[in-house]
């Protein structure tokens, strides 16, 4: 394992992202305390994500509007816009791309790069010119911060650190103590579930985590994960393992009008169909379904087991048998918040294997010329032209295109 002697990692995160875009794109909103909501028209909601002006008052991610609005009495809520965040994030990856080659887009707001020989000997220079690069080209309301290390997981941590619109470099030469300065929970993968661990451990700083043996790390993490990051934090040139892909799903907050069971039951449908379309695209089966709902003060799950299918008629007729347990459980008055809709046992298609005991093939193949017939349409016109059942989406529509800051939405989610 190599131990590098120079800055090689570059790692770069927008600030206040899904608000900045918002900013940028409304003049009215620069320079004002901003939250994103899931949809308008109500206060039982959340503030999804925040501008720089709003998080100076206290506001932060993931909290109830109310009491944003207490700390901030004059924020503004501006409903979610995913597609135009989507529009974004390609743009400004590609003036990034014209500066820098991008090694991996971590998520939405987030992509790390590999440094050449001659941009490790100015790592401030090039982080100007990036920024200077997005200002000119996509805006000067879309601020980024940049950390500069040995490897990917230093790189990211002195990039919070240099957070909103900074630039931190951590040389090797310089390091652990940069380190030290931080709380714990400052290393990503350390949470409250995580933190306590540690301190029943009696490690309780991050000086204390780094004096802790590799072995010492894997037992406390119960993985590999743990020696993994031992490694991390002393400066090794850790590459993260290939992830592979296991589920489709999409989730969603319903607006108040959509909180009743049976109207619940339709976004739910409209959001499996979603799923199938990606599993498809991205040419696996599914194995399998899983259901949820969030009820005040509660959550229900139910999952079922399937044939191998990526058709929207199987998976519907799935939704409906897992949908009719969710009945029985709660009366025709509970008010639904939240449902989900997840397809995993994932198979690629050239490796389908069809169930003997099944005599479905037939019936499942004309399902499948069906949905391809489908999906030819939408996918020649841009939109959902084609659809078992009616395409009707909730208020705010974003139907499987949703804000999300682990998923990069394509063009095909917004039809």
């Amino acid at each position: 394992m190599r131990l590098p002697t120079e800055i090689e990692r570059l790692y770069l995160d927008f600030d206040g992202f899904f608000a900045s875009v918002e900013q940028q794109a409304h003049p009215r909103l620069r320079g004002r305390p901003v939250g994103v909501v899931p949809f308008e028209g109500t206060d039982r909601t959340c503030v999804i994500a925040c501008s720089r002006e709003a998080k100076v008052l206290g506001v932060k991610n993931v909290m109830r509007v109310e009491d944003a609005r207490a700390i901030c009495p004059d924020i503004i809520l501006v409903p979610q816009s995913p597609d135009l965040y989507r529009r974004a994030h390609n743009a400004l990856l590609a003036e990034i791309e014209s500066v820098i080659p991008i090694d991996t887009v971590k998520s939405i707001d987030e992509l790390t790069c590999r440094l050449d020989e001659d941009q490790r000997h100015d790592p401030h220079g090039l982080a100007q010119q990036i920024k200077g690069t997005i200002a000119a080209n996509v805006g000067p309301f879309i601020t980024c911060s940049i950390g500069f290390a040995a490897n990917r997981q230093l790189a990211k941590m002195a990039c919070k650190v240099g957070k909103p619109d900074g630039v931190m470099v951590w040389h090797p030469c310089d390091m652990p103590h940069p380190l030290f300065r931080l709380p714990i929970t400052d290393i990503p993968g350390v949470g409250s579930r995580m933190q306590a661990r540690l301190y029943r451990a009696s490690i309780q700083t991050i000086e204390e985590l780094y004096n802790t043996a590799p072995k010492h790390m894997r037992k406390l993490w119960h993985s590999v994960t743990g020696e993994r990051l031992w490694y991390a934090l002393h400066g090794y040139d850790i590459q993260a393992p290939v992830s592979e892909r296991g589920m489709f799903g999409h989730g969603r907050v319903l607006p108040p009008e959509s909180r009743t069971l049976p109207a619940a039951r339709e976004i739910a449908r409209l959001l499996l169909i979603k799923a199938a379309r990606r599993l498809r695209r991205d040419r696996f089966y599914c194995s399998g379904l899983w259901l949820w709902l969030a009820v005040r003060d509660a959550t229900w799950s139910a999952k079922l087991s399937l044939p191998i299918v990526n058709d929207d008629q199987a998976v519907l007729a799935a939704l409906d048998t897992l949908w009719d347990r969710a009945r029985l459980r709660y009366p025709r008055g509970t008010t639904i918040f939240r449902v989900g809709v997840t397809l995993y046992g994932l198979s690629p298609d050239g490796e389908r294997q069809l169930d003997f005991l099944i005599d479905d093939d037939a019936s499942r193949q004309r399902w499948e010329r069906i949905n391809a017939a489908m999906d030819s349409l939408n996918s020649r016109y841009g939109k959902t032209v084609a659809s078992l059942g009616l395409w009707n989406p909730p208020k705010g529509g974003h139907v499987g295109g949703k804000i999300s800051y682990t998923r990069i939405p394509s063009a095909e989610d917004f039809w």
